[in-house]
């Protein structure tokens, strides 16, 4: 039985698949549903678990290469905000682009781990190095 890390199956099961320049998407609750795209609900209520929360699970046993997120997150997130995204990210390299630019990675991803996150524009595409 796992006790340590990273504990749900589901979970496990999806990263366990990503390889080298695959991406993965960690989205808000509010994220649209991609029915090509295997989806791992982690939503409990509004806000439990957040984008930074995730990543603070994920990142530690995860080879990250890249981030990208929508650019409108600098714009109508407080400097608070995103200086806790930018913490968890781990100092990987994040990159920003219009929102609808950020969209269109989403279909080739390997996954989607949905979250109970509402930041606004707090979506991530991550790439496994």
């Amino acid at each position: 039985m796992l006790i340590n890390g990273i504990i749900n199956p589901q979970l496990l099961s999806l990263i366990s698949r990503i390889r080298h320049t695959n991406t993965l998407v960690i989205a808000d609750a509010a994220f649209p549903f991609w029915n090509m795209i295997e989806t791992v609900d982690l939503t409990l209520v509004r806000g439990v678990p957040t984008i930074p929360q995730v990543l603070d699970a994920l990142l530690p046993n995860w080879k990250c290469g890249d981030i990208w997120m929508a650019e409108e997150f600098l714009s109508t997130n407080p400097e608070e905000v995103q200086e806790t995204f930018e913490r968890c990210c781990r100092g990987i390299r994040r990159q920003f682009e219009p929102h609808l630019t950020f969209k269109k990675r989403v279909p080739s991803a390997i996954g989607l781990i949905r979250t109970g996150d509402t930041t606004a524009y707090g979506n991530m595409v991550l790439e496994s190095v």
